[in-house]
């Protein structure tokens, strides 16, 4: 059973079972994670065993999923229904406190009923701020105010800490400004850098220090540089890691959205992104171009494996299995609150 360092490529399945030559290509050294998607899982039962299939070949891969709430939530049933964010923001505006204990509660929900099935991490949370200009942020953030947004992200992430689980800020710098889908196309702000860092990059500066990973936009900042967020040595080094002194992992977004398509194909794409200081790339989707990423990285050493290793499940879970999880108090309080906001979404 190899258990090379982990690579750079984190890749999906097709389906609810793994297949052989999935098998085969999770073995090679430059994977180093399987990301879920909606059509991988059917239920509690099922997710956990094809995380036990997925770890009797490679025990030391990161397993990932968008596990947001709202529009974003790829396991359901059985698992709670989540409110999106948002919620937590509109509370806020109400009681400030209570907000800050449920979004607490409701972080370590959803981190403690992923990591009962064997998954590592959710990529999470959100900090854009929504300028009601978003097609793909709207009710994904917490708030359109900054302060808001920054208090309700630390309360978050303390959560998922809580539940064992590594957090990942999305999507650096800031989505939330612009109107165009980054799946779809990408993504064009005109604002200055003052006006970037003053407004979308004041909860990353709050919020960094707490963060394991950073997941950049497919966003381009024309007046501050000609590459896109994640192909861009001044926003990943410069800014990122030397003016914000970030230490932790940076995740591509999926190199199959449109907004990433500027680049090239997925090969030049995947290059592009680790050259200019991303440690892991997402190709999701598109299974044959994941392949063709792996073949042309292969023999590439890249510095991945220690920050994509810290970002695996910290501890024993807080339950064996999802089963067992929700008999608990302290999961059925919790679950208390996502019913009630539910009810106002």
């Amino acid at each position: 059973m190899p258990n090379y360092p982990l690579g750079p490529v984190v890749l999906d399945l097709a389906g609810k079972e793994l297949l052989e030559d999935e098998a085969e290509v999770l073995q090679h050294p430059q994977v180093g994670g399987v990301i879920f998607f909606r059509r991988n899982f059917e239920s509690p039962e099922q997710l956990t065993y094809l995380v036990q299939r997925i770890r009797s070949k490679r025990p030391n891969l990161m397993l990932a999923v968008d596990q947001e709430g709202g529009r974003v939530q790829r396991f359901k049933e059985g698992f709670t229904r989540l409110p999106p964010l948002r919620a937590m923001g509109d509370l806020h505006e109400r009681t400030p406190a209570e907000s800050i204990t449920v979004a607490r509660d409701l972080a370590w929900l959803m981190a403690a009923e992923v990591r009962a099935c064997g998954v590592d991490i959710s990529f999470a949370p959100v900090i854009d701020a929504d300028d009601s200009y978003s097609s793909v942020i709207g009710d994904r953030a917490f708030s359109r105010d900054i302060t808001r947004v920054s208090a309700l992200g630390k309360a978050y992430i303390e959560g998922m800490v809580e539940a064992g689980m590594a957090t990942t800020l999305k999507h650096f710098p800031g989505h939330g400004s612009v109107e165009e889908d980054s799946h779809e196309e990408l993504p064009v702000d005109e604002r200055t850098f003052e006006e970037v860092w003053q407004e979308d990059m004041s909860s990353f500066r709050d919020l960094l220090p707490l963060a394991d990973g950073v997941m950049p936009g497919h966003l381009l900042f024309s007046s501050i540089d000609p590459n896109p967020v994640g192909f861009s040595p001044f926003w990943l080094q410069k800014v990122l890691r030397q003016q914000l002194n970030f230490s932790g992992i940076i995740f591509s977004d999926d190199l199959s959205m449109e907004g990433a398509a500027v680049i090239g194909d997925h090969r030049d794409r995947a290059e592009a992104a680790l050259n200019a200081g991303c440690d892991a790339v997402l190709v999701c989707n598109q299974p044959r171009r994941a392949i063709e990423v792996i073949e042309r990285l292969n023999g590439v050493a890249y510095p991945t494996n220690d920050r994509l290793q810290r970002m695996r499940a910290r501890g024993a879970p807080p339950a064996e299995s999802l089963a067992a999880l929700q008999r608990t108090l302290r999961w059925q309080s919790a679950y208390t609150w996502a019913c009630e906001l539910l009810q106002d979404v």
